[in-house]
């Protein structure tokens, strides 16, 4: 388990190795291509150091990759703040507010193709509604001013946009009872919240699915978790575990294969969408 800069550099590193051999050349050629150091290129690849983004650029022209979404992906796993296009970088305009983990959990996000998530307490973040969002966001954070919640909340429905992008984020959200049950913000807000769940239910990108109280003990007991899948390439994928004071990410083959089965069995157990939809609605009837 990593954190996200160290996960981010080694699979960078990973990515740039890949594509050097796919372009034919050794670690010492491609040096010599961008006029560095053989040992510079090794440590990149080894993911000891960081790579630059105007650095990373010339590797990537020196390979000969053209395609744009891979270049913007890789670009941000350097930590560029301006990538190749103006695309997926609203967040740094809320820098002063948001911890790092959080900022790196909205670059993947928003470079992210598809997106499983297990939500046992909230509603997840893309599918919270303005007021439910200020509620989450007042428990969660202790202290907080009026200026920095209305900044958080703005973050958060900013993040939602992945959801209308062209091409739009895939969202495979399982939701625990609990998180339909649990009032947040008041009877009012949680059951506009759950019409939300309801309308967001019906999107084509997004595929939800309730896990009932009557499912028993299930996998996801131990607690909530996100796996990110990414465009082009799967060594990119990643599971990331949040934590009250940390985000923890897990990049290895193993814990990925050991997450997505947890997923998968989450949804074998979980009721089918249209039977979630229904569900959904008769909690909020009965609310």
């Amino acid at each position: 388990m990593q954190n996200g800069p160290a996960v981010r550099r080694r699979k960078l590193g990973a990515e740039l190795r890949t594509l050097r051999t796919g372009a034919g050349l050794t670690s010492g050629e491609a040096a010599r291509l961008v006029g560095w150091h053989q040992s510079k290129v090794s440590r990149i690849e080894t993911g000891a150091s960081g790579v630059k983004p105007a650095d990373l650029r010339l590797l990537l022209d020196a390979y000969t990759v053209r395609d744009t979404q891979l270049r913007e992906l890789l670009l941000m796993l350097a930590g560029s703040e301006d990538g190749d296009g103006d695309r997926n970088r609203w967040w740094h305009a809320y820098r002063g507010v948001l911890p790092p983990t959080y900022r790196d959990f909205i670059s993947l996000e928003s470079q992210a193709r598809a997106m499983r998530t297990l939500e046992t307490s909230v509603v997840p973040g893309l599918l919270q509604t303005a007021e439910y969002a200020r509620a989450v966001t007042r428990a969660a954070v202790k202290d907080l001013d009026e200026e920095r919640l209305d900044a958080l909340v703005e973050v958060r429905l900013a993040r939602q946009d992945v959801l209308r992008s062209n091409p739009p984020l895939e969202l495979c959200a399982v939701l625990d009872e609990a998180v339909l049950r649990r009032e947040v913000g008041g009877p009012g807000v949680m059951a506009r919240q759950l019409e939300r769940l309801t309308e967001a239910a019906r999107l084509p990108q997004v595929r939800l699915q309730v896990l009932p109280f009557g499912a028993g003990a299930h996998v996801g007991l131990t607690g909530p978790f996100v796996i990110f899948s990414f465009p082009s390439t799967s060594d990119l994928d990643v599971v990331v575990l949040d934590q009250l004071t940390s985000s923890l990410y897990l990049e290895r083959k193993e814990d990925l294969r050991a997450y997505s089965e947890a997923f998968q069995t989450l949804q074998d157990h979980a009721l089918s969408p249209h039977d979630s939809l229904d569900y959904i609605a008769g909690i909020g009837d009965g609310a």
